[in-house]
């Protein structure tokens, strides 16, 4: 969507401060021994309390509240009885309808103990959006959105997902523009335009370039050894530095 009155400004910022707290309250009670599904189920309660409904849920019938993804999943896993592991690199996606209006959020956290490859995947993925959130300004190609992406993992030493992409966001989950991916696309012209609400949610990983479709329907998968973690705004492009609706203190 695009932005037109203080209303929208307000109704998305409303939808990501609700996903940002359900992300870090989720985040922060991830530990060995739980279940993805107690995790979800967490998540969900914690939506319903604050008056939003589960995205997927809503739009796709997805059977979650949120997206719970462990290890070589990427992306999309499905809550239930997988047992998080001590080691564990869990990702987190939430995404919210509240009033209205969408805003969906992400993060990644490993599991003590934490070992210097997975230590760096976090880092190097939250310095990607960093770069991308630098990029994303009225007027600007999308593409160079994707080029902040790839060089940030290419710096240190890790691969782009490249058939995972962000996306518009505001009056439904998935809007215009869709494929904002995590890497350079030289033939993508698509400028950014003033007022618009986009998610931005580099892909990072060790061994794969792509993932597939498990035999759940949903959760999509990398090579078996891979590990992949992903950090995810909800944004609104402004003429300078985005506003984005779904910071918070423990992720910036």
């Amino acid at each position: 969507m695009t932005i037109e009155s203080q209303d929208d400004i307000d109704g998305v910022m409303n939808a990501g401060r609700i996903v940002a707290k359900v992300r870090d309250t989720m985040l922060s009670t991830v530990q060995p021994g739980m279940t993805t599904a107690e995790l979800d189920e967490l998540g969900g309660a914690l939506l319903e309390s604050l008056g939003a409904n589960s995205a997927p849920r809503v739009t796709y019938n997805f059977p979650g509240a949120t997206c719970i993804s462990i290890n070589e999943q990427a992306a999309h896993g499905i809550p239930g009885k997988r047992i998080i592991q001590a080691g564990d690199v869990v990702n987190i996606d939430v995404s919210a309808e509240f009033e209205g209006y969408f805003a969906d959020t992400g993060a990644t956290i490993v599991v003590p103990p934490v070992t210097k490859l997975k230590a760096r995947l976090c880092h190097a993925t939250q310095s990607a959006l960093k770069h991308a959130l630098a990029e994303a300004r009225a007027g600007s190609p999308i593409n160079r959105i994707g080029k902040a992406i790839q060089r940030t993992a290419k710096s240190h030493g890790f691969k782009t997902i490249k058939n995972l992409a962000g996306h518009g966001i505001g009056r439904s989950l998935h809007e215009e523009p869709e494929g904002i991916v995590s890497y350079f696309d030289r033939h993508d012209t698509r400028r950014l335009r003033f007022g618009q609400v986009i998610a931005i949610e580099p892909f990072l990983s060790t061994k794969s370039t792509s993932v597939t479709e498990a035999e759940d329907g949903w959760t999509l998968v990398g090579h078996p050894a891979n590990l992949s973690a992903q950090y995810e705004h909800t944004i609104i492009v402004t003429r300078g530095a985005p506003i984005v609706a779904t910071r918070s203190e423990a992720c910036g």
